[in-house]
């Protein structure tokens, strides 16, 4: 009896490993009173991220990365989130943007409330 090889092609399809999309990981930002940490966050090109800010102080932030996020996939259902490449984090909140790192490159990240910036609410995105 022959077994033409079309016949095993659907047993040999059940042994496979199914394909699976890469889980987010997460890169988490904390925002406080004049500084962010870490300083520089370290993203791969191309993978998917959950971007999570987090407001530690009383007082709100933002995250103002502008070319970042133009240049980053963010996700739908987070995009109004995003206004004009900046996040507004409320004190002691937590906001998760997902997006997937965009080109190689370093992005700059700041604080855009008063006097944020100038006491050194400032940072960057390094993308590899």
């Amino acid at each position: 009896m022959r077994i033409s090889s079309l016949t095993l092609l659907p047993i040999a399809a059940l042994g496979a490993p199914a394909a699976t999309a890469q889980a987010p990981a997460v890169a988490e930002v904390h925002l406080s009173y004049c500084k962010c940490t870490p300083q520089t966050s370290v993203l791969d090109h191309g993978r998917p991220y959950v971007l999570r800010l987090v407001n530690d102080g009383g007082g709100g932030h933002d995250f103002t990365a502008p070319e970042f996020f133009a240049a980053a996939g963010v996700a739908p259902s987070d995009r109004a989130l995003v206004a004009e490449g900046e996040v507004e984090v409320p004190g002691h909140q937590i906001r998760e943007i997902h997006v997937n790192a965009p080109r190689l490159g370093s992005y700059k990240l700041k604080c855009s409330h008063t006097f944020h910036k100038a006491f050194g609410m400032t940072g960057q995105i390094v993308v590899r």
